[in-house]
């Protein structure tokens, strides 16, 4: 249980330090889009995406996004659903010069809409080698011991 509990804490790391994902609405048939997540740290259960109400991804729903790691020494599968964020108190605390270049209308753009992404489970790959693994694979060796421990199924 601890190796799914650490790659957790390793994946909102990753997360904190580069939270752009790919969205998508399950079963929609539309590729997914690339997003900024807004993360509060003590959420750990959703984060928010600010879109534009004709955004293909405004009708809700199921949806699974994907994230990979700056470095490439992690990757995620999300499932979770997304719906509209109301809460003007959420709304604003996220609200920064970056989000306004988007909106042209600033904060009160008729356009602006804050999605909410409540997560579900994720499958999550850590891709980290030792050194030894590294060459190993360079050189055509067996690095699946290596790679144990370092995949896990976890609740969000």
């Amino acid at each position: 249980m601890s190796d799914n509990n650490d790659i957790r804490e390793r994946f909102w790391a990753e997360l904190s330090s580069s939270p752009f994902v790919m969205l998508g609405l399950q079963n929609s048939g539309e590729h997914s889009l690339p997003m900024t997540a807004q993360l509060d740290p003590d959420a750990n259960h959703c984060f928010w995406f600010y879109t534009s109400r004709d955004n293909r991804l405004a009708l809700g729903g199921a949806a699974m996004a994907q994230y990979a790691a700056k470095d490439h020494n992690l990757f995620a599968c999300i499932e979770g659903t997304l719906s509209p964020e109301t809460d003007p108190v959420i709304i604003d605390r996220y609200w920064s010069k970056e989000v306004e270049a988007w909106y042209p209308g600033g904060r009160n753009d008729p356009n602006l809409l804050m999605l909410r992404f409540d997560l579900g489970n994720a499958e999550i790959w850590r891709s980290d080698m030792s050194i030894k693994g590294v060459f190993k694979m360079l050189f055509g060796g067996d690095v699946r011991e290596e790679m144990k421990g370092k995949h896990a199924q976890v609740a969000l």
